[in-house]
């Protein structure tokens, strides 16, 4: 078994990584279209790294507009197993301050308008998200928090929105009662596709703002979430310069049962898959198609 690979996807305000060597920026071909940009490959302290900025550089893309299926298919294609995404959000909890960083472990998805899987009418497959972010990555994330100079928190519900608009105030308020922690636009699809992708995957949410519903905040702004961004950008590189190196040292498959994701998943039967399908599907599904055909 190979070493790891490590993938960073940058969000808002993030769109380099500082301290790579060995810096390539080069286009990664996808059978699921272009992706949001060049792809960045470097290694840091010897561990490959491969960087990915989900809206492009200089922020051309909305979220709406991300092909996240190209996105992830191209990092399986660059060997990538672990991902650490680093997104901006709201926050929808008073304890949880423009500035503070959370290591969020469950999603809601009222995404409508992006496509949210590799699989489809030719070949079915259902993974489970009971449990949709990597608990290892987590860990990982959490014991190196301090070593960055974050307090990062552990735990909490991303909700995802459609978007570009901000919320209105009545949504804002209906999230809350849903015990939603956080709120951004860009976690949805790409948990679920990274999840069939069998890779493993955390988000690191950045907060920016306190969404609309707080009494003793303006509503939302650009202006007022780039100047909080430009300093959580700096803080989100010191933290993957330390979380980097500490997945590096892991070793064998993982304790979740991410890589392995797809074992029971594909419901088609093989004599009705189409190939053309299958084709588009060598990077995500490959180890299982393989397996099967060789029963």
């Amino acid at each position: 078994m190979t070493g790891p690979v490590i993938g960073i996807i940058g969000g808002s305000g993030l769109y380099q990584i500082d301290g790579l060597a060995n810096v390539e920026w080069r286009r990664v071909d996808s059978p699921f279209g272009a992706t949001s940009d060049e792809f960045c490959f470097g290694t840091l302290d010897g561990q490959p790294v491969v960087f990915v900025p989900r809206h492009g550089r200089g922020h051309i893309l909305p979220p709406s507009e991300i092909n996240y299926r190209a996105n992830i298919d191209a990092l399986k294609r660059c060997g990538v197993t672990d991902i650490v995404s680093l997104s901006a959000v709201g926050s929808l909890r008073e304890e949880l301050a423009p500035g503070d960083f959370v290591v969020v472990d469950q999603f809601i998805d009222r995404t409508f308008a992006r496509a949210k899987s590799f699989f489809g009418k030719g070949c079915v497959a259902h993974v489970s998200m009971a449990h949709p972010v990597c608990g290892r990555i987590g860990d990982a994330l959490g014991a190196v928090g301090p070593k960055s100079g974050l307090a990062l928190k552990r735990g909490g519900t991303y909700m995802v929105m459609e978007g570009p608009q901000f919320s209105s105030l009545a949504e804002s308020e209906l999230y809350r009662s849903w015990n939603c922690d956080v709120i951004g636009m860009t976690n949805m699809p790409e948990a679920k596709l990274a999840r069939e992708a069998e890779i493993c995957y955390a988000t690191v949410a950045m907060v920016a703002d306190y969404d609309c519903w707080h009494p003793g905040h303006d509503a939302v702004t650009v202006d007022m979430i780039v100047g909080v961004l430009h300093a959580s950008a700096e803080r989100a590189k010191a933290l993957v310069k330390h979380v980097v190196p500490a997945l590096a040292e892991h070793a064998g498959p993982c304790r979740q049962g991410c890589q392995r994701a797809l074992d029971h998943a594909l419901i088609t039967a093989p004599e009705r898959r189409d190939p053309e399908v299958l084709a588009r599907l060598d990077a995500i599904a490959g180890r299982v198609l393989r397996r099967q055909e060789a029963v």
